[in-house]
């Protein structure tokens, strides 16, 4: 039913920054909790940044003070800028929304690449 689609993946270099869209194809009025999520080569899925409906934001301390999650809200729209990127960070990132009532969308990825 709803479908999000992210852009903004590619190849940087160390240090250097990206800025990720994510964009719902509908309203959703009853999210719980909305945000970025990364799978690594040969790794498991990790939480990157999230955010609830008041606008209070969370980020997973390996990019904390790296990564800013934002919103555009009559856009439908949400966006993940990374600075300072590293090696590390190279991953799928994907975009996620959870409702209220626990259903979870997830885009079908974005791939970032650091090289070093």
């Amino acid at each position: 039913q709803v479908q999000l689609v992210e852009s903004g993946g590619g190849l940087v270099q160390a240090g250097g920054s990206l800025r990720l869209t994510c964009v719902a194809s509908q309203k959703i009025f009853s999210i719980k909790v909305m945000g970025w999520h990364r799978q690594a080569p040969g790794k498991e899925r990790e939480w990157v940044a999230v955010v609830i409906s008041s606008g209070t934001t969370g980020y997973a301390d390996s990019v904390k003070g790296r990564f800013t999650l934002s919103r555009d809200n009559p856009k439908n729209t949400m966006y993940l800028q990374m600075n300072s990127l590293k090696s590390e960070d190279t991953a799928v990132y994907y975009c996620n929304i959870r409702t209220t009532s626990d259903e979870d969308f997830w885009g079908k990825g974005t791939l970032v690449t650091v090289s070093s």
